[in-house]
């Protein structure tokens, strides 16, 4: 039987070598993707299960606009909270309304007063785009000056930022559009 040249260029096995190589490799893009993991930032772990009391049904959400927290009723005493951005001073809404739409990355109109403060904002804004501040989905909230969506600002999350719309991390409204349904009860508090 005749070898195969190794890298020495002598007849023999190669496989050592080459296996060497391969585990280096896969060793070296390991290491890159770890460290590619460690440095995204971790949105979606901004939720937690929290204690939470007061009068509300399983399945409500209540936004508590002074923590800027979002609130998904759980039962028995517990919630996932969330963080959101709410409406800044003077856009800033209380009171209870329902969901009465459920979109995955939405296209979005500016309403005529985000217009008017910006009028050189487009028409529309696709769904997808970067540039679309509803990011990944949005709930909409009867009435339909309002909705809960996510954001492709991120840092804009925790802040007094909006119209009076309710801002999340885009794997947050993801996670909150999983456990909602049209018709959820949604109360906004100071």
């Amino acid at each position: 039987m005749v070898g195969r040249p190794s890298i020495e260029g002598t007849t023999g096995n190669i496989d050592g070598p080459i296996m060497h190589l391969s585990r280096l490799l896969a060793a070296a893009s390991a290491a890159l993707m770890l460290a590619a993991t460690a440095a995204m930032p971790q949105a979606a772990q901004a939720r937690e299960i929290v204690g939470f009391s007061g009068n509300y049904s399983t399945g409500t959400v209540v936004v508590k606009t002074s923590e800027r927290s979002l609130y998904y009723v759980l039962g028995g005493g517990k919630a996932v909270r969330y963080p959101v951005g709410v409406g800044r001073a003077g856009k800033q809404w209380t009171g209870t309304s329902m969901i009465t739409g459920m979109h995955l990355k939405p296209a979005w109109s500016p309403p005529a007063e985000v217009k008017r403060d910006k009028p050189s904002l487009p028409n529309l804004i696709p769904g997808g785009s970067p540039r679309n501040p509803m990011g990944a989905a949005a709930l909409t909230l009867s009435g339909g000056q309002y909705a809960i969506h996510g954001t492709n600002v991120p840092d804009s999350v925790g802040g007094f930022v909006s119209y009076g719309c309710i801002r999340m991390y885009n794997a947050d409204v993801l996670d909150l559009y999983s456990r909602v349904s049209f018709g959820t009860s949604v109360v906004v508090t100071p």
